[in-house]
């Protein structure tokens, strides 16, 4: 009965000393303050620099001079250049067109008869003038008379009469020799058919139209700008020089690889569009065609369509920030000395895809946090990296 006591009471004396020795083994942990976690964000340093300001736009190219070629005479084309097709280029003074002339060569020759008609009868009208003054003076001698001799007497409506005929017969000379150089039709320009309108054996009246062309001296290209845009461009003006005009680089993709080219604005189109309330700028680029020289890698073809991009005017103490750091009301957010974050309102003079352009708001090595965070609070401490893109 002594032994079912006291061998559970040893035995839990026995645990008892085990747990003991148990917890003096290792010391007991120490307690730790628990430390909020610090975000990383990127950060770049404001810098005041001056800056060239940049406008973009995009349009398409045209050819500066479109002509409708027309016919001013009747007749049937017997002969095209082999230049008269749609893509064909000519030069100044290629013919173009010749119109069945036999008909206008035969008016011609009848108002070179008619002419030498009308010359004839000047020179005898002229003669016979001057024996009528000569009689009238004999017979002022024989009757001793100081009557002056009558305008009839002396032939002069005859004279008048024939020195119109034959400026009439001049006049009709020149246009019967007009109306035959014009059955032959010259290139007026440099420049490309576009689309031809008629062709060998057809009968075209005086009016007809023949073919479109385009001058190829000259690509012109109208580009949009909104008035916001205006003030960072020298807009060209009549008494500037042409050195003055801003410079455009225009580019365009043509068979999968990337072309630039470059002109410059020369002027506007004057209003403001009623719709869009945009400005067209009008930029010219010279010889898109490499017509006179080899002057651009691909030559410009008219209806391309162009991103441009303007040379505009220079800005001084201007820091340029990526334009993904701009929160709502202008707000940029920066690192304070304590590494805490702070809300600064700039004035942002420009925005464009890529960049802001602030004159205002943030001083000079001013850390400017670039990670957007969700609804950053002044205060919140931080620890960064500077962002080197």
């Amino acid at each position: 009965m002594l032994k079912k006591i006291l061998l559970p009471i040893l035995i839990l004396l026995l645990s008892a000393a085990a747990a003991t020795w148990m917890t003096r083994q290792n010391p007991a942990p120490a307690t730790i303050k628990a430390i909020a976690p610090v975000m990383l964000i990127d950060v770049i340093k404001a810098t005041r620099s001056t800056v060239h300001i940049n406008v973009s736009a995009q349009g398409t190219s045209s050819p500066g001079t479109r002509t409708t070629l027309v016919s001013e005479v009747s007749g049937l084309i017997e002969e095209v250049s082999p230049s008269f097709l749609a893509g064909g280029f000519f030069k100044k003074g290629d013919i173009l067109v010749k119109i069945d002339s036999r008909n206008y060569r035969a008016d011609l020759k009848r108002a070179q008869a008619s002419v030498a008609t009308a010359r004839s009868n000047l020179e005898k009208e002229t003669g016979l003038a001057e024996y009528a003054a000569r009689d009238w003076k004999r017979a002022q001698s024989v009757i001793n008379s100081k009557k002056t001799a009558t305008k009839l007497a002396l032939r002069e409506p005859q004279m008048a009469e024939a020195r119109a005929n034959l400026e009439f017969a001049l006049a009709d000379l020149e246009k019967r020799q007009g109306d035959l150089d014009r059955t032959t039709i010259r290139a007026p320009y440099n420049g490309l058919v576009r689309e031809k309108l008629a062709d060998i054996g057809q009968y075209v009246t005086a009016g007809s139209q023949l073919a479109i062309t385009f001058a190829v001296d000259i690509a012109e290209i109208r580009l949009p700008l909104p008035d916001s845009e205006l003030p960072f461009i020298n807009l060209p003006t009549r008494d500037s020089g042409i050195a003055s005009y801003p410079e455009v680089k225009l580019s365009a993709r043509v068979g999968g690889t990337q072309h630039i080219w470059t002109g410059r604005i020369v002027r506007t189109e004057g209003v403001f569009d009623e719709k869009t309330r945009v400005l067209y700028l009008v930029a010219q680029v010279i010889d898109p065609y490499n017509q006179e020289q080899k002057r651009w890698a691909e030559p410009l073809r008219f209806g391309t369509f162009l991103q441009a991009e303007i040379t505009g005017q220079q800005a001084e103490n201007i820091i340029v920030l990526p334009r993904s750091v701009l929160r709502n009301d202008n707000e940029v957010w920066t690192v304070k000395s304590d590494n805490t974050l702070v809300s600064n309102v700039v004035t942002v003079m420009r925005a464009d895809e890529n960049f802001i352009y602030v004159s205002a708001g943030l001083n000079p090595n001013q850390l400017v946090c670039t990670t957007l965070i969700d609804n950053p609070l002044p205060g919140i401490a931080v620890r960064y990296e500077y962002d080197e893109s």
